[in-house]
């Protein structure tokens, strides 16, 4: 249209004119939005445009009116569009539509008819295929598409977090854009167009490192279906796709967790992957970010339905060892063909899965499907040997992940194993010649479907607690959103549970009181959420206390879920808070995303989603997210938050806290000597006035993950540190009181 276009512009107008009009009584009105191009760029102003629609009486709900310069037209209108475009015969150099055509594009972005609008019988036809169009898109479940809690939790959560002295007024923005990442993540059919109650819905994980050792932390991303991605970290927030030159692209296995760790003490990281029945890889990296596969030489390529991937040095000689946790077989031996969903359609690809047991969540019942975890001992020259059985850590619990925690403080890393489907199991390290199992002497109750873990130092008073999240209790009940900081009051009966009694329904946090000793304090400190996957931790506000992000949400065919950000209240508890920074509502408020699609009168006829429909469907499903970390992206002193999501690309929220106040932090890095290179099981404490801030170098970063970068330390008002303690992994005690500027990077090396 032209502003300035008499008779034929105003027989369109009014074609659209009666178009919303009919429109507006459908039910799928809502969803269409009629748009108005103005071609004529001198003319066709903000301005001008605006008089037209008040002389013309036009109603602009959902009716939009555009206009831009005149190769932006073109390019929209040839290029996107495919509309022929024409210029002005009396040489004006405007362009004018080439034709009476209205073009009708999808939920997709993808034309699916052109229409003549001069014809009355053409117009008739637009109208039934809109309403086909609109009735593609299917939301499962309906109010996926527009939570209604959402505005109440916010204004609950803002009001909450303003009457605390909590530091809150900064704010994370996604940044995926801008950030240059295009990876995706892509599940397998299990968990979308097949979906079953199966483990394949815990999804993957995100690690980070320095791998090219430039002093920037680059990004890598697994996936079930097609390859891995490492990103190269370029400074300023931007990041490049680096996989295939790193020697890194994998795509012939289904695969689970990500753990970077310096096996071989020769400075830079090196990495170990988890997958599904294939077999597990170990690649070296050469000290300029290029990986060579060294799982056969290395004796660490177990096959089996492993998950979580830890290192630590059990026996403290100075190299890293490797607990493997393997889950137990949910998977049949059938194979199937992983199909892709993109905006140009659906179509079966040639990745392949192990499609899985329809009862795998009985697997805990069935002893025949039990796998054992692996305790695997580094021997040096890049050579690991199973231990298992020699040390006395022979578990078959469904473990999913696990975390290397000196729980009674003798300096020897113990280990904890969250149970998904059980008791979790805890493992005392005896000097390095054995583990003792000790679960229900430390920790007489535990969630019953354990999924992630981490430990810190949450209340500041020098000792190290432990979070768990609860995953698979949140299943056996559907609770409002109102709810969601509850333990479940339903739950499996105990022939299902097989857990005696001892099971928590709900999230487990366990308060060091020292001397080996916990108390569960989830609920008195508000650790409770709903369907939480992984955790990270960091002080997100610098102010000396370690902040929480959990990624939570179930994916389609569920409703949303929103994933947690706990501000630490001073060590007294946690506020909840993610719709008072940022994190959600996700960006564009956004909570569902296309899945795949159904052809109900052909190919996939008999569909349980088709029922008694025809023709094609769109299934959206809930977004959600399943591993994160926490580190500074951008240099700028601040954390940020990489998120891996379930089917879709990951979120990159980027914090703007180093805007909003004086920073005051402080970064350490370890570089170990007769210890492992990377201080991996150091307690560090910084000392500022009568405020110290401990931390454990564990490396466990998120969910099935293990990461390699400095500590960060959050000074409060501090400006100064009095000094530094390291407790080395050697048992080497040393303190470092001078040249302790705040605001930068320090690096200790450990003294001989």
């Amino acid at each position: 249209m032209s502003t300035r276009c008499k008779d034929p512009c105003v027989a369109k107008l009014n074609v659209m004119r009666t178009l919303q009009g009919s429109l507006r009584e459908s039910d799928n009105w809502k969803h269409i939005r009629l748009i108005s191009i103005g071609v004529d760029p001198d003319t066709d102003t903000s301005g001008s445009l605006t008089d037209y629609i008040t002389e013309n009486d036009l109603d602009t709900t959902q009716w939009h009116f555009l206009s831009g310069t005149r190769n932006s037209i073109r390019r929209l209108s040839e290029g996107g569009l495919k509309s022929l475009m024409g210029d002005d015969t009396k040489g004006t150099d405007v362009p004018l539509m080439g034709s009476d055509q209205l073009v009708l594009v999808d939920w997709e972005g993808r034309i699916r008819g052109y229409y003549n609008s001069s014809r009355n019988e053409e117009v008739r036809i637009l109208k039934r295929d809109i309403a086909r169009v609109a009735f593609e898109r299917v939301f499962l479940p309906a109010e996926v598409e527009k939570p209604d809690w959402v505005d109440d939790r916010m204004r609950t959560q803002i009001r909450v977090v303003e009457q605390s002295d909590v530091f809150s007024s900064f704010k994370f923005n996604d940044a995926i854009t801008s950030s240059g990442i295009t990876f995706r993540h892509r599940g397998v059919d299990d968990t979308t167009i097949e979906y079953k109650a199966v483990h394949y819905d815990h999804g993957n994980a995100v690690a980070v490192a320095d791998v090219d050792l430039d002093g920037l932390h680059d990004i890598y991303f697994t996936t079930q279906a097609g390859s891995n991605e490492l990103w190269r970290n370029l400074g300023n927030g931007r990041f490049e796709d680096v996989t295939t030159e790193a020697g890194l692209n994998v795509d012939d296995r289904i695969g689970v967790a990500a753990s970077f760790a310096d096996i071989d003490n020769d400075g830079d990281p090196d990495l170990y992957l988890t997958n599904v029945r294939i077999g597990n890889l170990l690649f070296e990296n050469d000290g300029n970010g290029h990986f060579k596969d060294i799982t056969d030489h290395s004796g660490t390529g177990l096959k089996a339905h492993s998950s979580g991937a830890v290192f630590f040095d059990y026996d403290r000689d100075g190299l890293l060892d490797l607990f493997v946790s393997n889950v137990g077989r949910y998977t049949t031996d059938t194979l199937s063909n992983v199909t892709l969903y993109t905006d140009k359609g659906q179509t079966s690809t040639d990745y392949q899965y192990y499609v899985g047991f329809k009862d795998a969540f009985a697997g805990h019942l069935k002893p025949e499907r039990a796998e054992f975890s692996a305790l695997l001992n580094n021997l040096g020259g890049n050579r690991f040997k199973d231990v298992s059985e020699d040390v006395g850590l022979v578990d078959s619990s469904w473990t999913g992940d696990a975390a290397a925690i000196d729980g009674n403080s003798d300096g020897w890393p113990d280990l904890y194993l969250v149970n998904m489907q059980g008791n979790d199991e805890y493992y005392e390290n005896d000097q390095g010649e054995r583990f003792v199992r000790r679960s229900r002497e430390r920790f007489p109750k535990t969630p019953w479907g354990s999924m992630g873990i981490r430990s810190f130092d949450y209340d500041n008073d020098g000792d190290m607690d432990i979070y768990v999240t609860d995953m698979h209790s949140d299943m056996a009940e559907n609770v409002n959103s109102s709810d969601e900081k509850q333990k479940m009051t339903e739950h499996y009966p105990e022939s299902f549970l097989q857990t005696g009694g001892n099971s928590l329904f709900g999230n487990a946090f366990y308060r060091n009181d020292g001397n080996g000793k916990f108390t569960e304090v989830s609920d008195h400190i508000g650790a409770e959420n709903y369907w939480p996957w992984g955790l990270s931790t960091g002080d997100l506000n610098a102010d000396g206390f370690d902040d929480v992000f959990i990624a939570s949400g179930m994916n389609y065919p569920f409703r949303y879920a929103a994933n947690t950000l706990l501000l630490n209240n001073a060590g007294s508890g946690f506020l909840d808070s993610e719709y008072v920074i940022g994190i959600e509502p996700r960006k564009g408020g956004v909570t569902a995303a296309p899945l795949f699609e159904l052809m109900c009168s052909s190919r996939d006829k008999g569909h349980i989603v088709c029922g008694s429909s025809r023709g094609r469907r769109v299934i959206w499903g809930a977004l959600g997210s399943r591993s994160s970390v926490i580190f500074d992206l951008d240099q700028d002193g601040d954390l940020d938050i990489v998120t891996l999501e379930m089917n879709q690309p990951p979120m990159v929220l980027t914090s703007n806290l180093s805007e909003k106040k004086e920073l005051n932090y402080l970064k350490v890095a370890l570089v170990g000597s007769k210890s492992n290179k990377s201080g991996i099981g150091a307690t560090v404490r910084v000392i500022a006035g009568n405020d110290v801030y401990t931390k454990m170098q564990d490396g466990k970063s998120g969910y099935l993950s293990q990461s390699l970068y400095p500590l960060y330390f959050g000074l409060g008002k501090h400006t100064e540190v009095d000094r530094i303690e390291v407790t080395w992994p050697s048992g080497k005690f040393q303190t470092v009181d001078h040249d302790i500027e705040a605001n930068r990077l320090i690096r200790i090396s450990e003294s001989m």
